[in-house]
C-alpha cells in the first residue's frame, strides 16, 4: 500500500491504523465528453476498497454522490460488493464483459456518470501519463480496452527496439 503516514485530520497522531491516501492520479475530460471515455484513473494498487474513496472524494460534488461503480473482474478480481466512502456506501457491480475491461463506471444516481479508463497500477509512468492525457481528450473515440491494447503494443515495440540495439542508433 502506498499511503501517506500522516494522520488524517481529526485523528490522534498515535492512531497507527488511520492513513490519508494520496490524491488520485486522475484526468477528466473538460466539460462534456463526446467519446466513450470521460477520462482516466491510474490507481496505485489493486485494492478497490482503498483506492475508490480517494477517487470519489476528488470528483466535483456538483455531479452528485457516487452510489454505484461497475468494474471488470480482470482488473479487480477481489473487488468487494460494497466500499465505504466518506458519508455513504458505494455498491460495487462486477462484470466479466470484455467491452468493459480496464474501465470503471461511476454512477451518480440520476445526476450523471463517468466512464474512466483504469490504467494498471504497474504501468510505466511514461505510458500511464500518455494514457491519462489521451483518455481525457474530448476527441478520443477509443474505448478503454482499445486504448490499453495500443499502449501495450507501443511498449512492446519499444522493448523490441531496445533489445535489438536500437537505442544505440539514435
Amino acid at each position: 500500500m502506498d499511503a501517506i503516514t500522516k494522520p488524517a485530520d481529526g485523528t490522534s497522531p498515535d492512531d497507527a491504523r488511520t492513513y490519508q491516501m494520496p490524491l488520485p492520479r486522475l484526468r477528466l475530460t473538460p466539460d462534456v465528453s463526446h467519446g466513450p471515455l470521460d477520462g482516466a484513473w491510474w490507481p496505485r494498487g489493486d485494492a478497490l476498497e482503498l483506492e475508490l474513496p480517494a477517487l470519489v472524494g476528488s470528483l466535483d460534488p456538483g455531479a452528485g454522490t457516487v452510489t454505484r461503480v461497475t468494474v471488470d473482474t480482470t482488473s479487480w478480481p477481489d473487488a468487494p460488493q460494497t466500499v465505504m466512502a466518506p458519508g455513504h456506501v458505494i455498491e460495487v457491480v462486477r462484470t466479466g464483459s470484455a467491452a468493459e475491461a480496464h474501465a470503471i463506471t461511476l454512477d451518480c444516481g440520476t445526476v450523471g456518470r463517468w466512464e474512466l479508463l483504469v490504467i494498471p497500477p504497474d504501468e510505466p509512468a511514461g505510458a500511464a501519463t500518455r494514457l491519462l492525457t489521451a483518455a481525457a481528450d474530448p476527441d478520443n473515440q477509443l474505448s478503454a480496452p482499445h486504448m490499453l491494447a495500443l499502449a501495450e503494443a507501443v511498449l512492446d515495440e519499444e522493448a523490441t527496439w531496445e533489445s535489438e540495439g536500437g537505442h544505440g542508433l539514435r
